[in-house]
């Protein structure tokens, strides 16, 4: 399952993340990991969710964080859930269509693999495709 919060910055995106990842880690028995880009958020999510600050590896577009994302889970099936924080910052491409090519590919591993997505993206949601919306 992959569910996108999608809106302009400041309307409480970030705030909602936190809130969803804190509950997976009080609810969920496996692993939950969390991507920012920066270490914002270390103060604000659990010690029980793995934080990951994404500028310290060279993520420079979707495929290299689709990479990214099978290295994680590779590296410990027991991942159930996880959390990007602002996908654009973090894939560093804020193109639309890129995008929903990333979240179709994402949609696929999600079920292949059992793990749930939960995603931010900083933009107005009228640019949302429709590829994009269903995620909604």
């Amino acid at each position: 399952m992959i569910k996108i919060i999608m809106g302009l910055q400041g309307h409480g995106k970030t705030k909602q993340i936190i809130e969803l990842a804190n509950t997976a880690a009080d609810v969920e028995t496996n692993c939950a990991v969390c991507i920012e880009r920066g270490t914002k958020l270390t103060y604000d999510i659990s010690h029980k969710v793995r934080l990951v600050d994404i500028s310290g590896y060279p993520i420079t577009s979707y495929e290299r964080l689709k990479a990214f994302i099978c290295g994680l889970y590779s590296g410990n099936f027991d991942i159930t859930h996880i959390f990007i924080d602002s996908l654009f910052k973090v894939a560093k491409n804020d193109s639309i269509e890129e995008t929903e090519n990333f979240l179709a590919w994402l949609e696929g591993f999600s079920a292949a693999n059992n793990i749930n997505f939960t995603i931010t993206i900083s933009a107005d949601e009228n640019r949302a495709t429709d590829g994009i919306k269903k995620f909604f």
